[in-house]
Protein backbone atom coordinates (compact mmCIF):
# COMPACT_ATOMS: atom_id res chain seq x y z
CA UNK A 1 0.00 0.00 0.00
CA UNK A 2 1.79 3.54 -1.07
CA UNK A 3 2.95 5.62 1.92
CA UNK A 4 2.84 8.93 -0.80
CA UNK A 5 0.89 11.90 0.27
CA UNK A 6 -1.88 12.57 -2.42
CA UNK A 7 -1.71 16.13 -3.58
CA UNK A 8 -4.49 18.45 -2.00
CA UNK A 9 -6.71 20.21 -4.54
CA UNK A 10 -5.77 23.55 -5.16
CA UNK A 11 -8.89 25.40 -4.44
CA UNK A 12 -9.11 23.10 -1.27
CA UNK A 13 -5.73 23.49 -0.18
CA UNK A 14 -6.56 27.42 -0.19
CA UNK A 15 -9.98 26.99 1.88
CA UNK A 16 -7.57 25.02 4.32
CA UNK A 17 -5.06 27.82 4.81
CA UNK A 18 -7.85 30.18 5.28
CA UNK A 19 -9.22 28.06 7.94
CA UNK A 20 -5.45 27.19 9.62
CA UNK A 21 -5.30 31.74 9.70
CA UNK A 22 -8.52 31.68 11.28
CA UNK A 23 -7.79 29.20 14.11
CA UNK A 24 -4.33 30.74 14.63
CA UNK A 25 -6.11 33.89 15.50
CA UNK A 26 -7.76 32.26 18.60
CA UNK A 27 -6.17 30.41 21.55
CA UNK A 28 -5.70 27.17 21.13
CA UNK A 29 -8.49 25.21 21.51
CA UNK A 30 -6.80 22.29 24.03
CA UNK A 31 -6.81 25.89 26.42
CA UNK A 32 -10.45 26.74 26.24
CA UNK A 33 -13.45 25.04 28.02
CA UNK A 34 -16.14 23.63 25.67
CA UNK A 35 -18.17 26.23 25.58
CA UNK A 36 -15.51 28.85 24.79
CA UNK A 37 -14.32 26.20 22.20
CA UNK A 38 -17.43 26.14 20.65
CA UNK A 39 -17.80 30.21 20.66
CA UNK A 40 -14.25 29.93 18.95
CA UNK A 41 -15.22 27.45 16.53
CA UNK A 42 -18.80 29.61 15.51
CA UNK A 43 -16.50 32.51 14.24
CA UNK A 44 -13.90 30.64 12.70
CA UNK A 45 -16.96 29.38 10.29
CA UNK A 46 -18.92 31.63 10.24
CA UNK A 47 -17.57 33.02 6.72
CA UNK A 48 -18.23 29.97 5.30
CA UNK A 49 -21.47 29.28 5.94
CA UNK A 50 -22.85 32.47 4.08
CA UNK A 51 -24.45 33.39 0.24
CA UNK A 52 -25.76 29.94 -1.12
CA UNK A 53 -29.48 29.04 -1.77
CA UNK A 54 -32.41 31.38 -0.18
CA UNK A 55 -35.24 29.22 1.25
CA UNK A 56 -38.78 29.90 0.95
CA UNK A 57 -39.40 29.43 4.69
CA UNK A 58 -36.91 28.79 7.50
CA UNK A 59 -38.44 27.91 10.84
CA UNK A 60 -37.32 26.63 14.21
CA UNK A 61 -38.98 24.33 16.60
CA UNK A 62 -38.31 22.84 19.99
CA UNK A 63 -38.96 18.70 19.98
CA UNK A 64 -39.46 16.72 23.27
CA UNK A 65 -36.84 13.72 23.87
CA UNK A 66 -35.34 11.45 26.60
CA UNK A 67 -32.17 14.38 26.01
CA UNK A 68 -34.45 17.27 26.77
CA UNK A 69 -36.21 19.61 24.03
CA UNK A 70 -34.36 19.29 21.19
CA UNK A 71 -33.80 22.46 18.65
CA UNK A 72 -34.05 21.99 15.03
CA UNK A 73 -34.47 24.00 12.29
CA UNK A 74 -36.65 23.39 8.98
CA UNK A 75 -35.51 24.76 5.59
CA UNK A 76 -38.19 24.73 3.19
CA UNK A 77 -36.92 25.48 -0.23
CA UNK A 78 -40.60 25.82 -1.66
CA UNK A 79 -41.57 22.35 -2.15
CA UNK A 80 -45.21 21.01 -1.68
CA UNK A 81 -46.38 19.67 1.59
CA UNK A 82 -46.30 17.33 3.01
CA UNK A 83 -42.54 16.40 1.70
CA UNK A 84 -39.72 14.16 2.20
CA UNK A 85 -37.30 15.38 4.96
CA UNK A 86 -33.36 14.71 5.01
CA UNK A 87 -32.53 14.80 8.61
CA UNK A 88 -29.06 16.16 8.86
CA UNK A 89 -26.73 16.56 11.56
CA UNK A 90 -23.17 18.52 11.87
CA UNK A 91 -20.07 17.08 12.89
CA UNK A 92 -17.59 18.60 15.23
CA UNK A 93 -16.37 15.57 17.01
CA UNK A 94 -19.57 15.46 19.26
CA UNK A 95 -18.15 18.91 21.20
CA UNK A 96 -18.12 21.05 18.76
CA UNK A 97 -20.41 23.28 16.29
CA UNK A 98 -24.15 23.60 15.46
CA UNK A 99 -26.88 23.90 13.01
CA UNK A 100 -25.52 27.65 12.60
CA UNK A 101 -22.28 26.34 11.34
CA UNK A 102 -23.53 24.38 8.78
CA UNK A 103 -26.52 26.16 7.87
CA UNK A 104 -25.32 26.86 4.04
CA UNK A 105 -24.60 23.50 3.85
CA UNK A 106 -28.53 22.28 4.81
CA UNK A 107 -29.78 25.16 2.48
CA UNK A 108 -27.99 23.92 -0.35
CA UNK A 109 -28.81 20.45 0.46
CA UNK A 110 -32.58 21.15 0.66
CA UNK A 111 -32.15 23.50 -3.03
CA UNK A 112 -30.50 20.98 -5.09
CA UNK A 113 -32.45 17.63 -3.17
CA UNK A 114 -36.01 19.54 -3.51
CA UNK A 115 -37.00 18.56 0.12
CA UNK A 116 -37.03 19.62 3.33
CA UNK A 117 -34.06 19.71 5.13
CA UNK A 118 -34.01 19.24 9.49
CA UNK A 119 -30.98 20.87 10.81
CA UNK A 120 -30.13 19.12 14.69
CA UNK A 121 -28.92 20.89 17.57
CA UNK A 122 -28.08 17.80 19.29
CA UNK A 123 -26.75 17.85 23.07
CA UNK A 124 -23.11 18.22 22.73
CA UNK A 125 -20.53 16.46 25.09
CA UNK A 126 -19.50 16.53 27.18
CA UNK A 127 -21.71 17.87 29.22
CA UNK A 128 -24.60 15.69 27.51
CA UNK A 129 -22.24 12.14 26.60
CA UNK A 130 -23.13 9.32 25.00
CA UNK A 131 -25.95 8.57 24.54
CA UNK A 132 -27.85 11.77 25.06
CA UNK A 133 -27.21 13.20 21.19
CA UNK A 134 -27.86 9.61 19.85
CA UNK A 135 -31.68 9.28 22.03
CA UNK A 136 -32.43 12.54 20.85
CA UNK A 137 -32.00 12.02 17.15
CA UNK A 138 -33.80 8.41 17.74
CA UNK A 139 -36.53 10.31 19.33
CA UNK A 140 -36.91 12.60 16.57
CA UNK A 141 -37.43 10.48 14.02
CA UNK A 142 -40.84 9.10 16.13
CA UNK A 143 -41.92 12.55 16.56
CA UNK A 144 -41.21 13.28 12.46
CA UNK A 145 -43.81 10.41 11.96
CA UNK A 146 -46.21 12.00 14.34
CA UNK A 147 -49.04 14.66 14.37
CA UNK A 148 -46.70 17.79 14.81
CA UNK A 149 -45.02 16.84 11.83
CA UNK A 150 -47.71 16.61 9.91
CA UNK A 151 -48.61 20.06 11.17
CA UNK A 152 -45.22 21.16 9.71
CA UNK A 153 -45.86 19.32 6.27
CA UNK A 154 -43.62 16.85 6.99
CA UNK A 155 -44.31 13.62 5.06
CA UNK A 156 -43.32 10.35 6.01
CA UNK A 157 -40.13 9.37 3.74
CA UNK A 158 -36.81 10.35 5.66
CA UNK A 159 -33.62 10.04 5.03
CA UNK A 160 -30.85 10.58 7.73
CA UNK A 161 -27.26 12.70 6.93
CA UNK A 162 -24.62 14.21 8.60
CA UNK A 163 -20.64 14.86 8.01
CA UNK A 164 -17.78 13.63 10.77
CA UNK A 165 -19.63 13.02 14.19
CA UNK A 166 -23.20 14.11 12.24
CA UNK A 167 -22.21 10.61 10.13
CA UNK A 168 -21.64 8.10 13.32
CA UNK A 169 -25.13 9.67 14.51
CA UNK A 170 -27.05 9.30 11.07
CA UNK A 171 -25.83 5.72 11.30
CA UNK A 172 -26.03 4.56 14.90
CA UNK A 173 -29.37 6.04 14.98
CA UNK A 174 -30.35 3.66 11.72
CA UNK A 175 -28.84 0.90 13.59
CA UNK A 176 -30.95 1.53 16.76
CA UNK A 177 -34.43 1.75 14.71
CA UNK A 178 -33.64 -1.29 13.04
CA UNK A 179 -32.61 -3.25 16.27
CA UNK A 180 -36.21 -1.53 17.89
CA UNK A 181 -38.06 -3.20 14.73
CA UNK A 182 -38.67 -0.05 12.97
CA UNK A 183 -36.54 -0.68 9.95
CA UNK A 184 -38.44 1.32 7.44
CA UNK A 185 -38.29 4.62 9.25
CA UNK A 186 -35.40 5.47 7.54
CA UNK A 187 -35.38 5.60 3.61
CA UNK A 188 -31.59 6.26 2.81
CA UNK A 189 -28.18 7.47 4.92
CA UNK A 190 -25.50 10.07 3.68
CA UNK A 191 -22.81 9.50 5.49
CA UNK A 192 -20.00 12.39 5.27
CA UNK A 193 -16.62 11.57 5.96
CA UNK A 194 -17.89 9.67 8.70
CA UNK A 195 -16.21 9.29 12.08
CA UNK A 196 -17.42 5.94 12.59
CA UNK A 197 -14.46 4.87 15.87
CA UNK A 198 -12.02 6.52 17.36
CA UNK A 199 -8.72 4.34 16.40
CA UNK A 200 -7.07 5.91 13.20
CA UNK A 201 -3.50 3.68 11.82
CA UNK A 202 -0.40 4.90 12.29
CA UNK A 203 -0.41 5.42 8.02
CA UNK A 204 -3.56 7.44 8.41
CA UNK A 205 -2.03 9.36 10.71
CA UNK A 206 1.60 9.46 8.74
CA UNK A 207 -0.27 10.89 6.15
CA UNK A 208 -3.04 13.44 6.83
CA UNK A 209 -2.98 14.10 10.34
CA UNK A 210 -0.02 15.46 12.81
CA UNK A 211 0.34 19.31 13.56
CA UNK A 212 -1.71 21.34 11.00
CA UNK A 213 -4.11 19.21 9.84
CA UNK A 214 -7.82 19.74 9.37
CA UNK A 215 -7.73 16.28 11.61
CA UNK A 216 -5.28 14.38 13.36
CA UNK A 217 -5.57 11.05 15.84
CA UNK A 218 -5.01 13.20 19.25
CA UNK A 219 -8.30 15.34 18.25
CA UNK A 220 -10.40 12.17 17.50
CA UNK A 221 -9.02 10.42 20.75
CA UNK A 222 -10.09 13.68 22.85
CA UNK A 223 -13.74 13.49 20.91
CA UNK A 224 -14.49 9.85 21.49
CA UNK A 225 -13.52 10.33 25.24
CA UNK A 226 -15.55 13.13 25.75
CA UNK A 227 -18.51 11.81 23.93
CA UNK A 228 -17.98 8.51 25.93
CA UNK A 229 -17.65 10.56 29.36
CA UNK A 230 -14.35 8.43 30.02
CA UNK A 231 -11.18 10.06 29.65
CA UNK A 232 -8.19 7.26 27.69
CA UNK A 233 -11.74 5.11 27.14
CA UNK A 234 -12.94 5.92 23.94
CA UNK A 235 -11.26 3.80 21.86
CA UNK A 236 -12.27 1.03 23.99
CA UNK A 237 -15.39 1.48 24.12
CA UNK A 238 -17.32 -1.85 22.82
CA UNK A 239 -20.66 -0.71 21.96
CA UNK A 240 -21.74 -0.54 18.22
CA UNK A 241 -24.43 2.28 18.57
CA UNK A 242 -21.57 4.25 19.71
CA UNK A 243 -18.66 3.41 17.43
CA UNK A 244 -21.11 1.67 14.42
CA UNK A 245 -17.43 0.39 12.97
CA UNK A 246 -17.97 -2.60 14.93
CA UNK A 247 -21.64 -3.07 14.62
CA UNK A 248 -24.45 -5.33 13.01
CA UNK A 249 -24.92 -3.67 9.76
CA UNK A 250 -27.14 -6.23 8.54
CA UNK A 251 -30.99 -4.51 6.70
CA UNK A 252 -29.58 -1.16 6.56
CA UNK A 253 -31.13 1.26 4.43
CA UNK A 254 -29.22 2.26 0.82
CA UNK A 255 -25.93 4.45 2.04
CA UNK A 256 -24.15 7.04 0.19
CA UNK A 257 -20.46 7.44 1.78
CA UNK A 258 -19.30 10.63 0.50
CA UNK A 259 -15.10 10.27 0.67
CA UNK A 260 -12.66 13.14 0.80
CA UNK A 261 -9.15 11.45 -0.40
CA UNK A 262 -7.20 13.32 2.22
CA UNK A 263 -8.91 12.56 5.14
CA UNK A 264 -8.03 10.70 8.68
CA UNK A 265 -10.99 9.01 8.42
CA UNK A 266 -10.70 7.95 4.99
CA UNK A 267 -9.88 4.26 5.74
CA UNK A 268 -12.96 4.11 8.33
CA UNK A 269 -15.23 5.01 5.21
CA UNK A 270 -13.90 2.56 3.22
CA UNK A 271 -14.07 -0.05 5.91
CA UNK A 272 -17.22 0.78 6.60
CA UNK A 273 -18.38 0.54 2.91
CA UNK A 274 -16.38 -2.93 2.36
CA UNK A 275 -18.49 -3.92 5.82
CA UNK A 276 -21.88 -3.02 3.94
CA UNK A 277 -21.06 -5.04 1.18
CA UNK A 278 -20.87 -8.18 3.17
CA UNK A 279 -23.81 -7.25 5.31
CA UNK A 280 -26.10 -7.11 1.73
CA UNK A 281 -26.53 -2.89 2.54
CA UNK A 282 -27.13 -1.09 -0.95
CA UNK A 283 -24.43 0.97 -0.54
CA UNK A 284 -22.20 3.28 -2.93
CA UNK A 285 -19.34 5.67 -2.35
CA UNK A 286 -17.75 8.05 -4.28
CA UNK A 287 -14.02 9.44 -3.32
CA UNK A 288 -13.29 13.30 -4.04
CA UNK A 289 -9.29 13.16 -5.20
CA UNK A 290 -7.49 16.06 -3.08
CA UNK A 291 -9.89 16.62 -0.94
CA UNK A 292 -9.91 16.45 3.10
CA UNK A 293 -11.80 16.25 5.72
CA UNK A 294 -14.29 19.03 6.01
CA UNK A 295 -14.47 20.04 2.74
CA UNK A 296 -17.81 20.20 1.60
CA UNK A 297 -18.20 23.99 3.75
CA UNK A 298 -15.58 25.01 0.74
CA UNK A 299 -17.98 25.20 -1.10
CA UNK A 300 -18.13 28.55 -1.72
CA UNK A 301 -14.66 28.24 -3.41
CA UNK A 302 -13.62 24.87 -4.65
CA UNK A 303 -15.54 22.89 -7.52
CA UNK A 304 -14.87 19.84 -5.86
CA UNK A 305 -17.25 20.90 -2.89
CA UNK A 306 -20.22 21.42 -5.16
CA UNK A 307 -19.99 18.68 -7.07
CA UNK A 308 -19.86 16.30 -3.79
CA UNK A 309 -22.81 18.00 -2.18
CA UNK A 310 -24.61 17.94 -5.28
CA UNK A 311 -23.55 13.93 -5.64
CA UNK A 312 -25.03 13.90 -1.87
CA UNK A 313 -28.26 15.70 -3.20
CA UNK A 314 -28.70 13.31 -6.31
CA UNK A 315 -28.70 10.16 -4.02
CA UNK A 316 -31.30 11.73 -1.17
CA UNK A 317 -33.89 12.94 -3.91
CA UNK A 318 -34.11 9.91 -5.85
CA UNK A 319 -34.27 7.97 -2.46
CA UNK A 320 -37.08 9.88 -1.30
CA UNK A 321 -38.43 10.05 -4.41
CA UNK A 322 -38.79 6.43 -4.18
Amino acid sequence: MSTSRPTLDPEITSFVEQMQRAWASHPPLATLSPPEARAVAEEVRRPWRQGGPQMARTSEHMVPTRSGDLRIRLYDPGVARPAPALVYMHGGGFVLFSIDTHDRLMREYAAAAACLVVGVDYPLSPEHPYPAALNSIVDLVGWMHGPNAQRLGLGPAIALGGDSAGANLALSAAMTLRDRGEPDRITALLLNYGAFGAVCSDRAEALFGGPGAVLDRAEMEYYFDSYIGEPGKGHEIDDPYARPIIGDLHDLPPSLLIIPECDLLTEQSRAMEERMREANVEVSAIIYPGATHSFLEAMSVADIARRAIADGAAFVKARLAN
